[in-house]
């Protein structure tokens, strides 16, 4: 793949950074149209289409932001001189074309750009048909960013295909694919892990988990889960599950001081068996799959537990792996839990709602990734590279 020049690829994302500022009158009226044809019967997903001035603010700065990054392709890993006198260099590497599925959101399309085009990589958008008419300008302003540096248009795309030619595509892609990242829920992913035929990162499910500790500050407790549940309903940050530790002082006083709290800023409550022996009016968690389930909605558990282990466990089996609070005072409780839970973003004593790009001093992500290969957390630009060894020899054979 040929290498695109820094100070080239700056400008292009310049132009673009003009382009979104000066046509925005352009964009917001294309995302009404996306919006009036919305049905609203998926509030989360409605929230995320929106387009707003605040929203394009938001697009220009992660634009400039990652303007501003170090190119991330072609950095030197290591240097080896061998015995051979063979000189071993390993450098970042384009990973090539990438496609990214994704639901409704707008802010996507110039985010995932923005990152795979500095990173020297192809991208293929293949949004929603929720968002068909504000993803369209978007793509012709990235087209035009690039024609007014004497690049072609190929290397950020937009798909416009229904559910039957993408299955298709996964299957057979009509150029080679390098790596696919599904944004979006379950089905999304299934359907893209079923027929893809190339490396597929899976992102953006939620289902985070908060776990209160026999030792955690209980005002602190309450200001952290009112924010990871409520700040935000539509976002894979969001809080849904949360588990209360039986040996909290005064128990059963806090966990109607918590269902309160909730109910009162308008989040329903289902709870456990053992809670319900407190939270006696609650609904019960109706079957245990309802603890895999991400909510997006206004919508929590409540579960009680004995133990630190007792919570690991339940979170290790039903969490999707990508955040999960404990609030303790106890730093070595606190380091265990961090430890032994098994999710790409753990924390002591704060929102799940930081497991963010932005938040988390990455930058610009394409995604969350909850896989394990190659990368983990916010995918930034740097980790939109893979590695390449140039191996320089004089003529020397190998024995």
């Amino acid at each position: 793949m040929k290498l695109i020049a820094t100070d080239i690829k700056n400008k292009v994302l310049a132009s673009m950074e003009r382009l979104l500022d000066e046509n925005r009158v352009l964009l917001l009226g294309a995302n009404k149209i996306d919006l009036d044809l919305f049905k609203k019967e998926d509030q989360a997903m409605y929230d995320r289409l929106i387009v707003t001035d605040k929203k394009i603010d938001g697009m220009i700065k992660a634009v400039k932001a990652v303007r501003s990054q170090d190119d991330p392709v072609n950095k030197e890993i290591t240097r080896k001189e061998m015995d051979n006198g063979l000189e071993v260099i390993n450098k970042t590497a384009p990973f090539g074309t990438i496609m990214i599925i994704y639901e409704s959101r707008p802010d996507v399309t110039v985010e995932a750009a923005v990152l795979a085009f500095k990173a020297n990589n192809k991208i293929l958008l293949k949004g929603g048909k929720e968002a068909q008419y504000s993803n369209t300008v978007l793509v012709d302003f990235w087209q035009q960013a690039l024609k007014e540096n004497g690049l072609g248009t190929d290397c950020i795309q937009l798909l416009t295909m229904n559910r039957t030619e993408t299955q298709q595509f996964l299957k057979e892609p009509t150029e080679p694919l390098d790596l696919i990242v599904p944004r979006g829920g379950e089905r999304l992913i299934a359907f893209v892990k079923e027929h893809a035929k190339c490396a597929v990162l899976v992102s953006g499910r939620g289902n985070n988990f908060l776990y209160v500790d026999e030792d955690a500050d209980w005002e602190k407790s309450l200001k952290v889960i009112l924010n990871a549940k409520t700040d935000k309903i539509s976002a894979c940050n969001a809080l849904d599950k949360i588990l209360v530790n039986t040996n909290v002082s005064g128990y059963e006083e806090k966990l109607n001081g918590l269902r309160n709290i909730l109910e009162d800023n308008g989040v329903s409550v289902m709870v456990d068996t053992k809670t319900m022996e407190v939270l006696k009016n609650e609904v019960l968690i109706p079957e245990e799959s309802v603890w895999s389930e991400e909510f997006l909605a206004l919508r929590c558990c409540i579960g009680s537990v004995d133990t630190l282990s007792d919570a690991i466990q339940k979170i290790n089996d039903y969490s999707g792996g990508h955040s999960a609070t404990i609030m303790t005072t106890d730093t070595q409780a606190a380091e265990r839990f961090m430890e032994q839970v098994d999710c790409a973003a753990v924390y002591q004593n704060a929102s799940t709602r930081f497991t963010d790009g932005g938040q988390m001093g990455v930058g610009a992500e394409l995604a969350i990734s909850t896989d394990k290969l190659h990368h983990r957390g916010p995918l930034g630009l740097n980790e939109l590279v893979t590695n390449k060894y140039y191996i320089y020899g004089d003529g020397q054979v190998r024995d």
